[in-house]
């Protein structure tokens, strides 16, 4: 059985003394995917393309954090057209509805030679992963940035089963549009070339059966199962001694106050800005709330190659100055905001939360919403965006909302705030057990079950 995926379940780093060393990734796709891929001992193959990474590579490192990885080396300028223009900046703001059509996107010449680029590294992969498999194996593809895989695979070894699997979510045929319809064709047929395809959430399945009908004629086999999030991982993480110093240093810093909490990166597709005008119009309108009420933000750094991602960062951090200049009283800092990522006190911060916000302006799941139940000990109430995927499993039991509706959104947090003690417990314990519904190990299965050749 083979994994592939843009980047390994495991990155490497230089020491103190600038020694190599390895670590275990913990990103979401090594959340969900490294229980089943342990388990089976299958193989992982994942772009390398830092210098850290090749050197890893030449050395073998990496094999003794539970896995069977194998790196697949990339050129550093063949990554970055295939990364960062066209699978981030290109791809991921068009299945998450995030142009500002009228300045972007631009497919000019230097766009169209990061496509090429593009193509060249999913060639890449198809063709390590046709070397690497045994005949009729099984080999899961995983997610958007490897979208021409699954045709170049079965053209190359169609003995193989394979399934495809699509942690965003998906766009309408008006939104893909508006890549060029060559790019849009190849994206689509590239995804519908192999056994399946697979999505968190019902909605993103059927828009994606739309453009393929629109654009090909034709519906390809797509399949839904919504990952689970490992909670006796969680629970043996909210224990150590990490997690619990830091959950004290949050407790000192809130006191006997309510606590608004968020974990996210910091990126648009995810909502930050909409989240901290909600809470300034809470505080307009909610004058009883001054002084009760603290927001403590995990939002960390990604994709800070990115001029859009870098003027997001610093927009919201210049927000938060302004709020907290505009609502700070003596012995109050309303919002605490926390841009290192720091998993023990990230989960120390659910925790202790009362409110938990999830805010996305569209998600393919969002195993942050999942998360915050499993460990939190104070009956935490959770307010949803129906744009994330997760909305489906945890919609019955949170309070939903329009990401684009920031009074909305205010009012939301306002009666999470303001519910009785019975109330959220009930809400609490039907939030933990829809979170609880499916694992990892039941997602990574649905996987392999619909796993097929091609045509199939």
């Amino acid at each position: 059985m083979l994994v592939l995926s843009n980047r390994g379940p495991v990155s490497f780093g230089r020491d103190a003394e600038g020694n190599l060393q390895a670590k275990r990734g913990s990103g979401g796709l090594v959340v969900t995917l490294g229980p089943g891929a342990e388990r089976d001992g299958a193989l992982w193959l994942g772009c390398a393309s830092t210098p850290d990474d090749r050197e890893a590579a030449g050395l073998g490192l990496g094999a003794d954090h539970g896995f069977r990885y194998r790196p697949v080396i990339v050129e550093r300028d063949d990554y970055q057209g295939y990364y960062d223009v066209i699978s981030n900046q290109t791809l991921w703001f068009c299945v998450h509805g995030l142009w500002d059509l009228p300045r972007r996107p631009r497919f000019d010449r230097h766009w169209w030679a990061a496509w090429r680029r593009f193509r060249a590294v999913n060639e890449q992969i198809a063709d390590a992963a046709a070397d690497a498999a045994a005949p009729g194996a099984t080999v899961l593809i995983q997610d958007y940035q490897l979208a021409l895989v699954p045709m170049m695979l079965a053209d190359r070894r169609p003995d193989l089963r394979t399934v495809a699997f699509l942690h965003t979510p998906w766009c309408s045929p008006e939104e893909l549009s508006v890549l060029p319809d060559e790019v849009a064709e190849a994206v689509l047929s590239g995804l519908a070339g192999g056994g399946a395809c697979g999505f968190h959430s019902p909605r993103w399945a059927k828009a994606f059966d739309d453009c393929c009908q629109e654009l090909l004629g034709r519906a390809p086999a797509t399949f839904v199962s919504p990952a689970g999030t490992d909670a006796e991982d969680l629970r043996i993480v909210a224990t150590t001694e990490a997690c619990r110093r830091e959950y004290d240093i949050i407790e000192t810093q809130v006191g006997d106050r309510t606590l608004i909490v968020r974990v996210d990166r910091m990126e648009p597709s995810k909502n930050v800005l909409r989240g901290f005008w909600a809470f300034d119009e809470l505080l307009e309108t909610r004058a009883d709330l001054r002084g009760r009420v603290v927001f403590a933000a995990m939002v960390y750094p990604s994709r800070v190659g990115l001029a859009e991602y870098q003027a997001y960062g610093q927009e919201v951090q210049g927000l938060v100055a302004h709020l907290n200049a505009k609502w700070s009283s003596p012995g109050w800092t309303p919002i605490v905001l926390d841009t290192e990522d720091d998993y023990p006190r990230s989960v120390a911060a659910l925790r202790r939360s009362d409110v938990l916000l999830v805010n996305p302006v569209r998600d393919g799941l969002n195993l942050v919403a999942k998360e915050g139940p499993v460990v939190n000990d104070r009956n935490g109430s959770v307010v949803l965006s129906r744009q994330a995927g997760v909305w489906d499993e945890l919609g019955d039991h949170a309070f939903g909302v329009n990401p684009f509706d920031v009074s909305g959104t205010a009012a939301a947090l306002g009666q999470a705030i303001d519910l009785t003690p019975e109330d959220r417990a009930r809400q609490a314990a039907g939030l933990r057990k829809a979170a609880q519904s499916s694992s990892p190990l039941g997602w990574f299965d649905d996987q392999l079950s619909k796993a097929a050749r091609p045509g199939r």
